[in-house]
């Protein structure tokens, strides 16, 4: 009778964990942080751990032997060429983004009137080059620009027009290179808008129509506003992807001419692998965080208060 008195207790403590440890598996939030948690540990193997190494590698010499601290910057600071980098990527990102929101805006209400039947048909064919390896997307759009046997070169040739200079002057080169990117990330935008127009309720249209509202007045004041959230995010998504993006710039310029098309990862590439400067080319690629932070603190702060609102 006195052990069965001493192990009621020791029982009744064991079981306290037990049941709370089933309480929190029965938790929604458990239950999701469990199935994410996978998700969660590569991210950290693949994105934060590189990421602090970058700011590691940035603080020391060339040799990586010694610490700088900000040496690099300081350095990259007083270099002509940074600066037109950063305004080279500022004006390939804001102009292809914009461009790319335009077009996916435009191509999504196209696609958004057409009858059900034949939406699946167009939405497939418009995601082609989206779909496509940007490598291969590139090679081709290269050879499309080749200064001897130019496609867009012997158009021009048929209205008497002399051939352009594509990927030889510094204007041509940017033109192409936001062509390009443009061409490849419109079709994102377009799925992405098109979702948000099959989300926007009928009713709405129907009660402006009922009000009078004309076209543009529907689009302004019922798409527009419903779209708004949806919109600022892709833009945002974008512009990070757009910002950091290598293979468009270093397959169809390599940066050419004369450093004129070199964008964060294609000039940090150049000066960390080809120029045998891994800390400074670290350092180059992570001046593109405070650009894109400072971008994405407004969007997300339009999108809370826009939430706030609406609640």
């Amino acid at each position: 009778m006195v052990d069965a008195a001493l192990e009621a207790p020791a029982i009744a403590k064991a079981a306290v964990p037990r049941s709370a440890l089933r309480k929190a598996m029965q938790r929604k939030s458990t239950i999701a942080f469990l199935m994410t948690l996978p998700l969660i540990l590569l991210v950290v193997l693949l994105v934060l751990y590189p990421a602090l190494y970058s700011v590691h590698l940035a603080t020391l010499n060339k040799s990586m032997e010694r610490f700088v601290g900000f040496g690099n910057f300081l350095f990259l600071f007083k270099r002509e060429t940074f600066w037109m980098v950063v305004q080279q990527s500022c004006i390939f990102a804001i102009t292809a983004v914009i461009f790319k929101a335009l077009i996916g805006f435009i191509v999504a209400h196209f696609v958004h009137n057409i009858p059900s039947r034949g939406q699946r048909k167009w939405r497939g064919m418009l995601l082609v080059p989206w779909v496509i390896p940007p490598a291969m997307s590139c090679l081709a759009w290269l050879w499309l620009f080749d200064p001897s046997y130019s496609a867009f070169n012997w158009l021009l040739a048929l209205f008497d027009v002399g051939p352009v200079p594509w990927t030889g002057e510094a204007y041509w080169a940017r033109f192409s290179v936001i062509l390009v990117n443009v061409w490849i990330g419109a079709p994102f935008f377009m799925i992405m808008y098109l979702a948000a127009l099959k989300s926007v309720p009928e009713q709405l249209y129907e009660a402006a129509a009922i009000d009078g509202a004309n076209w543009w007045q529907r689009m302004w004041y019922v798409t527009l506003p419903m779209m708004r959230n949806i919109m600022a995010i892709t833009a945002l998504f974008s512009l990070i992807v757009t910002f950091a993006n290598f293979d468009i710039v270093r397959i169809l310029t390599a940066g050419g001419p004369i450093d004129r098309t070199h964008v964060f990862a294609t000039w940090a590439f150049w000066i960390g692998i080809q120029g045998n400067d891994i800390p400074l080319g670290a350092s180059v690629s992570l001046f593109m965080v405070p650009i894109l932070t400072v971008a994405a603190v407004f969007i997300l702060r339009d999108i809370n208060r826009r939430a706030g609102e609406m609640s």
